[in-house]
């Protein structure tokens, strides 16, 4: 039977629909020769005319089916609609020949005939169907292959995901798991229902490869607390998306999605505050720069929402730009005019800009952020980071813009490397100006790491984890604070709108993180082990490279003064001191000229100058610094 199988599966799609013909006319010509004796109690045809009009049914049978579509589907994927169309052709091709015989006036068919066929159609035509769909997918080659599963989550999103998965070749579901004590002993479909104190036991026993986890609707931090428990049992671990993700429309095997990382931050996001995110967005002209990164790209999608009059992406990538551009294009469901501008903010066409397009918020996000690389190319980055900063803060003041919000980072607070003093100055420049002007309200947002940057370990770990490692974290006590974008870009702004002039706003970022934990809990979401000497059979090795250039093992957000409270529990407001304009403006243009003259120790004396509590990590490794 096996070998009779295979050579099936192995054929051409044409040889299988006439075998399936084939099949279907001798059954058709079989169920109504069976039909006069079940109706007459004993084996015969009254006469040869009905004999004949039996044995000429296939031509009236193939048609039919043909017409539904039962010889183009695919048998051992036949599902619901499938049989509805065995039911509508079967019923079809009976009434049929009833009237061809009937019209012709054939003697010796009583009328009960016509329905032991029907249903006999129905059983046959659509149990042969089931039979092959049975035999060529529960018996084929991919049997011993499937991955045992358990569904966390027995509610309506666990039921729908299960039936989207019965035709699964790499899936056998052999448990659902609830944290509802109710549904204790019960089951779904004969698929026993346990309680998650189970879980662990369940995957040992049946040697379970995957969990799917079915639960929309809870908060983050339930969900954080079952994929931490998780992680402990070395499965692969995927997800449904939030409620608010799926919108509206059936659960499907494609709605599943590898865990993020974010999803362990343990906390549930703050609702935000509509009247401020329209505050300084809705109906007005706005201008991000950096629009094509990371926190840029965010920006403008959750702008473009708040209806602004205007949107202008500048960006320095060309590529970057294209696809923000893009993207927004088929987020424009209000017709927002978007211009797409190329540009560094260091150019004079910046001003030219603000001045030509009335821009009323800028959110400048460009910024150069890779520790490392600024340190290899310090003159670069503080051009970048703290003189572009300052030439487009005096811009907007000059083009009577109303808010200039900063985006700044937790690398500024007693700096340890050229980018984080870097923006550590360009906090220093926008307090200054803000004391200056009238006419221009700045703002600085400071906060930490953002999961899947371009900047980020998340990308790079996944990476890593697909090529089968090793993972390479610099220190094994390295920390870090993370948030997620969306949810960094909706509090910024909001911080934006709730400035006076020079406020510096701290994100709450949640408990600081160990890089290494998060490498092991990604491998392990993975469904893979960690390699160590506890356990030399494991997947993916974890190495340590030592710390970068620049690079520190634990970062802050204040540095020092106080923090008050505001409306939106996730932002606080630091008070901080600064420097006035005229004391630190003599400094920045001797920086602007050390940096253009490529004088890399100049640079360093300068930064060191304005930021006494900036202690250097490494020496000057700038590629063209000649000690």
């Amino acid at each position: 039977m096996n070998v009779l199988i295979r050579v099936i599966n192995n054929m051409n799609r044409l040889p299988k629909q006439i075998i399936l013909m084939f099949v279907d006319s001798i059954l058709a010509v079989f169920l109504l020769m069976s039909s006069f004796p079940i109706r007459l109690g004993y084996w015969g045809l009254p006469n040869n005319e009905i004999l004949l009009m039996i044995l000429i049914s296939p031509l009236l049978i193939i048609p039919i089916f043909f017409s539904f579509g039962l010889y183009s589907s695919i048998i051992r994927f036949i599902g619901a609609k499938g049989f509805w169309s065995i039911f509508q052709a079967s019923s079809l091709y009976s009434v049929a020949w009833g009237l061809i015989t009937y019209m012709i006036s054939i003697e010796g068919i009583p009328r009960s005939i016509f329905l032991i066929n029907w249903m006999l159609c129905l059983i046959f035509f659509g149990g042969s169907r089931a039979l092959a769909r049975w035999l060529f997918l529960d018996r084929n080659q991919f049997k011993n292959q499937r991955n045992n599963l358990i569904i966390y989550g027995a509610g309506a999103a666990g039921v729908q995901l299960s039936r989207s998965l019965q035709l699964s070749q790499k899936y056998n579901l052999i448990a659902y798991v609830d944290d509802n004590s109710a549904l204790k002993g019960t089951a779904i479909n004969n698929i026993k229902i346990h309680q998650s104190t189970n879980i662990e036991l369940l995957i040992k026993k049946y040697n379970v490869k995957d969990i799917f986890i079915a639960l929309p609707s809870i908060s983050r931090k339930q969900r954080n607390r079952i994929i931490s428990n998780l992680t402990r049992m070395s499965v692969h671990v995927m997800s449904l998306p939030s409620i608010q993700e799926l919108a509206q429309g059936k659960i499907k095997f494609d709605d599943l999605r590898e865990i993020d990382i974010n999803e362990l931050l343990g906390r549930d996001q703050v609702k935000p505050d509509q009247k401020l995110l329209r505050t300084n967005v809705s109906d007005k002209t706005i201008l991000i720069t950096g629009a094509g990164g990371s926190i840029g790209s965010e920006l403008c999608r959750q702008v473009i929402l708040l209806k602004p009059k205007k949107i202008i992406l500048y960006e320095l990538s060309e590529a970057s730009l294209y696809l923000i551009d893009q993207e927004l294009s088929n987020l424009n469901i209000n017709n927002i005019e978007i211009l797409p501008i190329l540009g560094s903010v260091s150019s004079g066409k910046f001003k030219e800009i603000c001045i030509s397009f009335h821009v009323q918020t800028i959110y400048h996000a460009a910024a150069y952020k890779h520790v490392p690389l600024v340190e290899y190319n310090q003159s670069e980055g503080v051009l970048n980071n703290t003189i572009g900063t300052m030439l487009a803060a005096k811009a907007a003041i000059d083009a009577n813009v109303e808010t200039f919000v900063l985006i700044s980072t937790d690398k500024a607070v007693r700096p340890t490397n050229t980018m984080g003093a870097s923006k550590r100055i360009a906090e220093l420049i926008l307090q200054g100006l803000a004391n200056e002007t009238q006419n221009t309200c700045f703002t600085i947002v400071r906060f930490g790491n953002v999961l899947d940057s371009s900047g980020s370990v998340i990308p790079l770990f996944k990476k890593q984890i697909r090529s089968g490692g090793p993972i390479t974290v610099t220190d094994k006590r390295i920390v870090r604070y993370f948030m997620t974008i969306p949810e960094a870009v909706e509090l910024v702004i909001q911080a934006g709108a709730m400035g006076k002039g020079g406020d510096i706003f701290l994100l709450d970022m949640g408990n600081p993180i160990k890089i290494y934990d998060l490498a092991e809990k990604m491998i392990r979401l993975s469904g893979l082990q960690v390699m160590d000497s506890n356990n030399p059979d494991g997947d993916i090795e974890i190495q340590y490279t030592g710390l970068r250039p620049g690079e520190k093992l634990y970062e802050e957000l204040l540095i020092g003064g106080e923090v008050t409270k505001t409306e939106n529990k996730l932002i606080m407001n630091a008070i901080e001191d600064y420097m006035e304009w005229q004391t630190l403006e003599e400094s920045i243009d001797k920086l602007w000229s050390a940096c253009l003259s490529n004088n890399q120790k100049l640079v360093r004396e300068i930064i060191i100058f304005l930021l006494p509590d900036f202690k250097p990590q490494s020496p000057i490794v700038d590629f063209l610094y000649k000690d």
